[in-house]
């Protein structure tokens, strides 16, 4: 399962790359949670969640994202920026793979919070 979820991170790289996206790091942990991707979008950076899978037989992927995930994703996001002295805006984007498809949703969940 490990890898099929490495697989799908590969992939949302390789989308963000082409979109001109600079990826800064890959899984950073906190303690509490763990960051898919970090990347700079511009001057914004961009803590990405990255949920896949072949088909919908156990739910769409974006449904993973729950408010208590999308917390520990802030939280990681505040660690990672206060490790590295930076204050700078940022978002939470959500890449979802459903087998062949792939979308990329900007901004995400902040209503969850």
């Amino acid at each position: 399962m490990r890898r099929r979820g490495h697989n799908y991170e590969d992939l949302a790289v390789q989308y963000l790359t082409r979109k001109g996206y600079r990826i800064i790091e890959r899984n950073f942990h906190c303690g509490i949670g763990e960051i898919d991707v970090i990347a700079h979008d511009g001057d914004i950076l961009v803590f990405v969640e990255v949920k896949g899978s072949v088909n919908e037989e156990f739910g769409h992927p974006a449904e993973r994202l729950t408010p208590k995930k999308l917390n520990r994703i802030l939280e990681c996001a505040y660690r990672f920026m206060e490790e590295r002295g930076w204050d700078t805006p940022f978002r939470i984007d959500l890449i979802v793979i459903l087998g062949n498809s792939l979308e990329h949703h900007e901004n995400v969940g902040m209503d969850l919070l």
